[in-house]
This record gives C-alpha cells, structure tokens and sequence, in this order.
C-alpha cells in the first residue's frame, strides 16, 4: 500500500510538464522521472493492472513514502532539471552512466593569439574546440603527437611561452615556428590552426585538397622548404585517412547509438562518423538498469551529450525516445547549430545502426568473458593458498625510501583482479628511523589494519594483504595483524627471485602464514594476480619517492625564503607552473601569482641567483604537500 501523504499528493498533481521524485525510508530518492503531464505520468505507476513492466514499479507499493514534484513551463527545463537531480541524487532506480572521465579530448581554443593542442579530461563550455572523447588515453595522445610533429603549433604552456627568451628544442627540430620570441606570421599560424581542426575533425578531403593546393602554390613560387612541410602534411593525413573504414556516404557528422542488453546489464557503444568514415568507437557499461529499453536510451542520451560542448550534426538511435524534441533543443542550444535526434528504419542509417549494435554485443562479450576468467583465477588462487574467502579484494604493501630517508608506505588494491586507484593509500613512516624495513612495515600495517578494524570509511579491510618480501616480511605482518587483533585476515608474501647456495636460479615464490614450502609463482595464471599487485606497488613507490625527492628539493629552495609559508608556496607553483619559472619571474609577476610584495622582494633577493635543479620542471610540485593520506 502507498503511504497515505504519497496517496494525497498523487490525487492533487497538476497537469503541467515537470519532474517527480519517489522517495524512501530515511529520504532515500528511489527514483527521478520527467513528464508531459505530472498528473498522467505519476497515476499511471498505480494503477491496477498496469502493464508497466519496469522493475522498481513493483516495488514502489512497498517502498515509497513520499513523492516530489517539480512544476516546469516547458519538456526542454523538465529534460534538464531531471538530468541535474539524478546526478545529484544518484537514485537507485535511475539509469547511471558510467564516468567516463577516463576519456580523453583534445582542445583548441582559436581565440588566443597563438592556439595550442592540448589533451583534456573535461570539455568545458569556453567557446574553445573540443575533439573526441579517445577511446582511451593512448588513441589521444598518439594523434596530439602526430598533429605536434607535422602542423607545427607551440606546445608550451601559457606561462612556459610568456616567460621563454629563447626558442625551444621544438623549434630546432622544425616542429614549431617559435613564436615565442620571433616575429612569425600569424596568418600563416592561423592558417596551421585551421588546418589542425580540420584533420581532427575529419575532414580530410577537404584538408588534401587545401594541402595540394599550397604544395603546388610554395613549388612554383620556388618556396620548397615550405611546400616539404606541407607534403609531410599531405602524407600523414592521407595515412589516417586509410587507416579509416569508410561506412557511409554521409557528409555531416553523426554519432550513431547501438546497444546489447542481457536482463539488467546493458552495453552502449557509440560510433563517431565525420565525413563518411568511422572516426572512432566508445562502448560504455550500464549496469543494474530496471527500466525498458526507451527510457534507457533516451536517460543515456542526456547523460551523454547534454554537458558536451563538441556535437554532432545528427545522433542515430535505434528506438524512439521520449521527449526527443525537448532534448534536440537543448543539445542544440549548446551547439549553437541543429542537432537532430533520428531513427531510421532503413537504408544507409540503419546499416549504422547495425554496425554500432554489433559493436555493443561484442563488448559485451568480450567483457563477459573477461569477467568469467578472472572469476576462475580468483577460485584457483583461493585454492592455491588455501584461503577461507574469495579474494576479490586484495591489497599489497611496499616499503619506499630515498637513502634512508623520507620513509613511506604504499598500499595499493586489486578489485576482481583489476587495479583500484580509488583505494590506493600511502604512509609516512613517523615512529621508525631510516633504513629499518622491519620496523617501518610493521609500523604502518598497525595503523592500516588498526584503521579498517575501527571500520573507518574507505579503510574496510582486505580479502587478503600481501606484503612485498619473503619470510621475514612475512612475520612482520603476521606479528602486526596479531598486535592489532584480526585473526581471520588472510596474509602473503611474494618473495623476489635468488640464486641459491647451489648456484640455482630460482624464481618468484609465495609464502604463507603456517606453510613451511614457498609456493612457486612459475607461469600461474591465478599467483600472477599477486605479481600483479606486486609490479603496481613497486610502481606506485618509484611515483612516491619522486614526489618525495621534489618536495625536499623545493623546501631547499623556498624554504629558505623568509615569510613565504606553504600556502604561498603552493599558489605560486601552480600559476607559474614550476620552481624555475618562479625564480625566472619579475617581482610584478610574482605578486601576480599570488605573492604579496614584500614576499615577492624576499624571493628575488634570495633566490635571485640561484640555479634550480633541472629536474624541478613540473607543477606537479604544488600538489605535493597534500600528496599523501596519514593518519
């Protein structure tokens, strides 16, 4: 039964567009929604015998108590205010798209005086370009590369190329103009630019025609040098341009949608076409979706797209959805252009549509396999160290330090076999001097296990905790995990490769609380994962004692500046950029940066003739007091 003050407001809704909100006990938002009609919409979830077969439906007689509702005037607000709500509320029912933060742009903002290329993590709405998003990091940087090699625009930072008084190594190697220092000419610049934002938007026929054009043009005006560069240009765009299927014979840009569905696991792949080739294919994970394929597109959609400032001339979907107008609208508005929202039922469109279907299924796939092999790895690994749980969780600790000093502790995690960065943890040691590795391990594990018995947020304890070492770490740990009182917690050591007494190489090996015989790594797939964790704490330690090793090498340098304290420290290196481009900076730009005058003084006084290390180059530096998670 509907809790009665739910039962009330359903009878008074108004008809008018707008949003509802379902909520539960203690306030929990079960589920947002929008609609033409509140009043039709939200009746329609109760009526007897509905055909409504959404999964949550079902339950809403058990589980809600209250009901929201938001009036708008038009289906374009109601399509926006209930985008906002679910990202804010992240509702249990609603569809949730995947972050995809890990997806890559480019951006080229063409209206500074000299535009550069750079990868970003997050379009913003800044009126510069924006192209992608990469499938993944390695596709985006491998295109900045090619466009940095062959179109020969800057690539210093804003504040490395206002503080240059010389040309760069760029510059020598003919892969920028300089303008930095040198007079070049800015049409000529801008002309790169354009001829940047064409390739990556994929219009290469248009950028080969343009190309040869000046090639032939630089020839005859005997100009050879120049008619190289643009040839070399010519060449790398006709190579992408091969490396390209072309799927259709559509000149405008569209993202064409498919998907795979198997119950309440969905997969969604997107296909970039620009100028009739397939510029590119994202596939992104829905999980746990309670609600019929329709909404599921159309709540995809406005994830997707509504915040993007780079789309397309049209978006194929293969089913109608909802209030497409209301979106088209908005997703035009942010364009500043049409952007239609289609479903074709034949022709060259729904081939598109099949292929990014086929796509979706086979990610799908692929993933799903992916997950049924590490399910047989963590069983096998299970059995092969005896343990009492699955290890879905695993958690493995390194010792770093730089010379015996700056002493620290990585942890780093494993979730089914895969790396966990979100519960990555480092320690520095406080208590234990320089060089005693017994003593530091055995230091932070009390305060890692002693944070996850108190059962702090994010600090929940492990399947199993692998230390880094052989016997003796070991026991280190085995002693911690008893000092601290958590006798079911599973514990391993992977120990190096040795050779011998007798001369015989042997390899990496796995120790056991109670087992007398290491257990050999040899070629297991399932001990791989430990050597996984392994190599992921070694590299997250190399990470550590660089970040280490700049900060004591900043606070030999700013430290000795009297009346400039951390937060000055840290404001200066992340508008400038780096402890030389501060010690390079005139007092005026320093107060600029956040400096007071006197302080600014007290730098170039100190400072003033004093030469940075060459390897304090990065604003990496102003992060570093706020590196690492300590008790």
């Amino acid at each position: 039964m509907v809790a009665e003050a739910a039962q009330r407001k359903i009878e008074k809704l108004p008809a008018s567009p707008g949003v509802y909100v379902f909520h539960g006990a203690d306030d929990e938002v079960l589920y947002v929604g929008k609609a033409r009609t509140l009043r039709s919409r939200v009746r329609s979830y109760f009526q007897p015998g509905s055909s409504d077969l959404r999964l949550f439906v079902s339950r809403l007689e058990r589980e809600l108590t209250d009901i929201e509702t938001f009036v708008t005037h038009t289906d374009k607000e109601a399509a926006l205010l209930e985008n906002q709500l679910i990202k804010s509320h992240q509702p249990k029912y609603n569809v949730k798209l995947r972050d995809d933060k890990e997806y890559l742009s480019l951006r080229l903002d063409a209206k500074k005086p000299w535009p550069r290329l750079e990868v970003v993590r997050r379009p913003k709405p800044d009126g510069a370009q924006y192209f992608g998003p990469y499938h993944s990091a390695t596709a985006a940087r491998q295109t900045l590369r090619l466009v940095n090699r062959y179109f020969q625009l800057r690539t210093c930072t804003d504040t490395e190329f206002r503080l240059r008084s010389r040309p760069c190594l760029q510059y020598q190697i003919k892969r920028c103009p300089g303008p930095c220092v040198l007079e070049v000419d800015q049409e000529e610049y801008r002309a790169q630019v354009a001829n940047v934002a064409r390739f990556l938007d994929g219009r290469h026929d248009e950028l080969v025609r343009d190309l040869g054009a000046r090639m032939t043009d630089a020839s005859g005006e005997l100009e050879y040098e120049r008619a190289a560069v643009y040839r070399d240009q010519l060449r790398a765009v006709e190579r992408a341009q091969e490396e390209q299927r072309v799927a259709g014979v559509q000149k405008s840009d569209q993202d064409v949608i498919g998907f795979h569905r198997q119950g309440d696991q969905v997969e969604v792949a997107v296909l970039s076409m620009r100028g009739g080739r397939l510029f590119g294919v994202r596939t992104l994970p829905l999980r746990r979706v309670a609600v019929p394929n329709d909404e599921m597109l159309g709540a995809f959609l406005r994830q997707h797209y509504l915040e993007r400032p780079a789309l397309p001339d049209e978006i194929l979907v293969p089913a109608s959805i909802e209030m497409s107008e209301a979106l088209e609208e908005l997703l035009s508005e942010n364009r500043k252009r049409r952007v239609q929202i289609i479903q074709p039922k034949r022709g060259a469109k729904a081939k598109l549509l099949d292929l990014a279907r086929e796509n979706a299924e086979h990610a799908f796939k692929e993933k799903e396999r992916a997950r049924e092999d590490v399910e047989q790895r963590l069983e096998q690994l299970q059995h092969r160290l005896r343990l009492s749980v699955l290890p879905r969780r695993i958690e493995c600790v390194d010792i770093s330090h730089t010379g015996g000093e700056e002493t620290a502790a990585v942890f780093v995690a494993l979730r089914d076999g895969a790396p966990a960065k979100e519960r990555y943890r480092s320690f520095r040691v406080k208590e234990v001097g320089g060089g005693d590795d017994y003593g530091a391990m055995y230091e932070v594990l009390v305060r890692r296990l002693r944070r996850g018995k108190n059962e702090e947020a994010g600090w929940e304890l492990p399947d199993l905790l692998v230390v880094d070492g052989g016997k003796g770490q070991l026991g280190v740990a085995v002693r911690a995990r008893e000092d601290v009182g958590i006798a079911d917690l599973e514990l391993a050591s992977v120990a190096k490769p040795r050779i011998t007494a007798a001369g015989e190489e042997e390899g990496e090996r796995v120790f056991r609380p109670g087992q007398k015989n290491a257990i050999p790594v040899r070629a297991s797939s399932a001990l791989s994962l430990l050597l996984l964790a392994r190599d992921e704490t070694h590299r997250a330690s190399n990470a550590l004692r660089k970040k280490l090793g700049k900060r004591r090498r900043l606070r030999s340098e700013l430290d000795a500046v009297p009346g400039v304290g951390p937060k000055t420290r840290g404001k200066l290196l992340r508008s400038l950029g780096s402890l030389r481009e501060v010690m390079a900076a005139s007092e005026e730009q320093l107060v600029e940066a956040g400096a007071t005058k006197r302080q600014a003084q007290a730098i170039k006084e100190t400072l003033g003739d004093h030469t940075p290390p060459p390897d304090a180059q990065t604003a990496e530096d102003a992060a570093i007091e706020n590196a690492f998670q300590t008790d």
